[in-house]
């Protein structure tokens, strides 16, 4: 019990951070009309990289906050659980921004970019947050578990017609990365015993 209040309490300030930042992001991505596959990519990695790195302060301020250690054996077991999806999700990336736009018979274009690549990253990211969901309460396994079938849902409708690639590509993303982790961080902090309490 006493672990999985830590993990809410941990988690509720870096999941809703990461979630506002995934919705300024897709506003401010779209909005700048980044729409080329290289741009796009870089575009995201430099808010994810920016979600990474304010998580840590969070945290680390957090750990300070209550003295406790920071590096501790559960947060190196939640991060080697973490780390083969969002590596992987970093080398998809890597591989559109090389591949994009070159000649060779692999090139990868904007359509695979803005829709494929989005929901391969949901995918990744919901396995990555399964694995480390048993370090964690069970709600984070569900999360994990809802980003993989509505992400691997959506692979499979495909994008619609009616919609423009950059519309779909900015919209999975600040759904997923946005709304969803606002949504799952404000759920973890209203729903936290007795340290919320006023």
């Amino acid at each position: 019990m006493e672990r999985s209040a830590l993990y809410r309490r941990a988690l509720a300030p870096i999941m809703t951070y990461a979630g506002a930042l995934g919705i300024a992001g897709a506003a401010l991505g779209r909005a700048l009309g980044f729409g080329s596959a290289r741009a796009f990519v870089l575009f995201w990695g430099t808010v994810a990289f920016v979600a990474l790195a304010g998580s840590f302060v969070l945290a680390r301020r957090q750990a300070l906050r209550d003295a406790e250690p920071f590096w501790s054996p559960p947060t190196r077991r939640v991060t080697q659980a973490f780390l083969p999806p969002l590596a992987a999700g970093l080398v998809l990336g890597l591989v559109v921004v090389l591949r994009a736009g070159s000649s060779d018979p692999f090139e990868i274009d904007r359509a695979v970019a803005l829709g494929a690549l989005p929901l391969g990253w949901v995918i990744l990211y919901g396995c990555a947050l399964h694995a480390a969901g048993f370090f964690m309460p069970r709600g984070m396994k569900v999360l994990g578990w809802s980003l993989v079938l509505c992400g691997a849902g959506l692979f499979a409708v495909g994008i619609p017609d009616s919609v423009s690639r950059l519309d779909y590509g900015y919209g999975i993303m600040g759904f997923f990365f946005g709304l969803v982790q606002l949504g799952y961080g404000v759920y973890l902090y209203f729903t936290e015993k007795g340290t919320n309490a006023v």
